[in-house]
């Protein structure tokens, strides 16, 4: 708290006129532009890496990234994820849905330590409230990681996207440059824009091409952002060689 307190008083005396002067700006017509869906690892800080700010987009997260699948509840509004959806794409009319993956997640290196049958046997859910958010909301991305484990990786998954009619391919690090456990956290990134499209109140809107689901995958050791291209069925790191081909593409599947 000693921090957090410092780190006020700094705010208060670097930041906060200026601050306070985006928020008039953007007070009675802020238009937010994506819903941002990432994890709550203390190492991402979104707005910073997509040099984003006031107004600028409505950020969620929790462990691991994930968006529950319609399927798990009776009633869609019941969790702060799919709320979250309806502000944002309902209430305020937002575009784009972007889920947030990184390397070294600890709760998808903990989803990985959950395939040994041995160890997920010792899970008591009534304890540990992360082990019971994996095992009920990213069973779906372990499935998809164990089948491909069995294919040493070589073979693509499948994807629903924003319609039933409507899939993309991805390859899996198809250049073997990331451990085992960040596979797995970039097949969970693309699991969330399937279970994203998989809710009743956005489906009209999904269906017109008026809503778009994008997913980004951030490397915390070296700085990388790689974003997933349905063209080239794989996350590719945007740099100044890829952006021009990036921004052609997005601008052809999503204008």
């Amino acid at each position: 708290m000693d921090r957090i307190l410092k780190g006020v008083m700094k705010y208060r005396k670097c930041h906060r006129e200026g601050m306070v002067k985006q928020f008039k700006q953007v007070k009675d017509h802020p238009e937010p532009k994506a819903v941002f869906f990432t994890c709550m690892d203390s190492r991402m800080i979104p707005t910073r890496f997509t040099e984003t700010n006031v107004g600028d987009m409505f950020v969620v997260r929790n462990a691991g990234n994930v968006v529950p699948h319609s399927q798990h509840f009776s009633d869609e509004l019941t969790m702060c994820e799919p709320a979250a959806l309806e502000l944002g794409c309902v209430v305020n009319d937002i575009r784009h849905i972007i889920v947030c993956g990184h390397s070294d997640c600890k709760a998808m290196n903990l989803l990985y330590a959950l395939r040994d049958e041995e160890f997920a046997s010792q899970v008591n859910r009534r304890i540990s409230p992360l082990r019971a958010w994996l095992c009920a909301h990213a069973s779906s991305s372990l499935a998809k990681f164990q089948q491909l484990e069995i294919t040493g990786f070589h073979e693509p998954i499948i994807f629903q996207a924003e319609t039933p009619l409507r899939k993309f391919v991805a390859y899996i690090d198809p250049e073997d440059k990331f451990a085992i456990e960040d596979k797995l956290s970039q097949i969970n990134t693309l699991q969330q824009l399937q279970n994203v499209a998989s809710y009743g109140f956005l489906k009209r809107r999904l269906e017109r091409h008026d809503l778009h689901i994008h997913a980004l995958w951030f490397d915390i050791y070296t700085g990388d952002i790689y974003y997933f291209s349905r063209a080239n069925k794989r996350f590719i790191e945007i740099s100044e060689l890829t952006e021009t081909p990036l921004l052609r593409e997005i601008k052809k599947y999503y204008s």
